[in-house]
């Protein structure tokens, strides 16, 4: 385990190590669940199969035994710091994956530029808040999507009331069964993973 000193706090990034990796997947948690949730493991196992070295990453918030999470900025300063870390340390000069489960996803595209990731993968982006009773209709957050200059993969559950998301050139989109937790068939998640991990590399 590694533990990281950030602008916000401190940081802990559990590792998963391969041997000669192909690259690294440096994946972030959802807004209130944590590094374990099975998606996330899903992937994991999915990546350590295709060759490649795992790196997830808790928020200092999570860290600190808080629930709620922290302001975007603040976790984008993290990702940031926590993934500038890890390329000194571990994966210099390092293929780099940047990913997450939901606000995790969200964080991996908001800097990817700035990490330089190679490739994005999100599990289970949340494209629309929710709406409330008697509120205006939630704006999307498809242009978070769009900002993505590298290949993207999005995972999302077929009945994931966040909304699906479209695809496009450089933006696979892969429906599984299930709503947002991607519990209902984690097989279907670890191979839309692996297969486009062994494709980035390719």
């Amino acid at each position: 385990m590694l533990e990281v000193e950030t602008p916000n706090g401190l940081a802990r990034v559990h590792l998963r190590h391969a041997e000669s990796p192909r690259g690294w997947l440096v994946l972030g948690h959802g807004a209130g669940g944590g590094v374990q949730s099975r998606d996330l493991t899903a992937a994991t196992d999915a990546a350590l199969a295709a060759g490649f070295a795992v790196a997830l990453v808790e928020q200092p918030y999570r860290v600190a035994g808080r629930k709620s999470p922290a302001p975007a900025h603040q976790l984008d300063t993290v990702w940031i710091a926590v993934v500038e870390q890890l390329q000194r340390k571990h994966a210099g000069g390092s293929l780099l994956v940047a990913g997450g489960r939901s606000s995790g996803a969200r964080v991996a595209c908001r800097t990817a530029d700035a990490t330089g990731a190679a490739g994005v993968l999100c599990l289970a982006f949340p494209l629309l808040p929710p709406r409330r009773a008697g509120g205006k209709i939630p704006e999307s957050r498809l242009a978070e999507l769009d900002a993505v200059r590298v290949p993207l993969l999005v995972v999302q559950g077929e009945r994931d009331p966040f909304g699906m998301p479209s695809g496009s050139a450089s933006r696979d989109v892969v429906s599984v069964p299930g709503d947002h937790s991607l519990r209902s068939d984690l097989p279907a998640v670890a191979a839309a993973v692996r297969g486009w991990l062994d494709r980035l590399v390719a």
